[in-house]
Parts: C-alpha cells; structure tokens; sequence
C-alpha cells in the first residue's frame, strides 16, 4: 500500500500546480491588445473598449455582454458608434457612409 501513496503524492502535487493561476492577463490600450511591448488590434480590446464608451453615453452594458451577443453590440453601436474610438468596431453595424442617414 505505500507503493501506491509514493506515486499517488506527486502525480496530485503535479495535477495541482498545474490548475494553479498560469493564465497571464490581457492587457489592453483601446482597441489594442499589448504583446511584448506592441499594440496589436483585436477583436476582445474593441469589445472592451466599446463597453468602455458606452457606458459614457449612459449604457450599462460589459464587455462579456459584447462579446458575447452580436445584437447587444449592434444597440449599442448604433447608439455610441458615432464615437472616433470605436467608429472602426462599429462600421458593420452603421448606416451612415452607405446612403444612410
């Protein structure tokens, strides 16, 4: 029986320290995410960054809402996408440049 702790011991050791906090955090500067010192555009830092400026118009809205929905993004971007900071996020879901108003 004490074979079977001596193997049991290190294998639940290892199966813990490798469920423990490993994920490193997304850091973004609006619409980009920084990786090693450089901006990149990505979707996730739009959606943070709408979320960002919607709540200044008045929205309570999160960023997982954003991401998570495409409807509650196109509210939203109707509602806020006049924004320079997210004109570019929104563009799919504006009228305006394609005859709209």
């Amino acid at each position: 029986m004490s074979y079977r702790y001596t193997i049991a011991v290190p294998i639940a050791a290892l199966a813990a320290g490798i469920s423990g906090p490993v994920q490193a955090e997304i850091r973004c500067n609006g619409n980009y995410q920084l990786v090693k010192g450089q901006e990149i555009a990505t979707p996730y830092c739009a959606d943070n960054n709408l979320a960002e400026v919607a709540r200044k118009f008045g929205i309570r809205v999160s960023a997982a809402e954003i991401r998570d929905n495409p409807a509650t993004k196109g509210e939203v971007c109707r509602i806020a996408g006049r924004d320079n900071s997210v004109q570019q996020t929104c563009q799919s879901f504006q009228s305006f440049g394609r005859g709209g108003r």
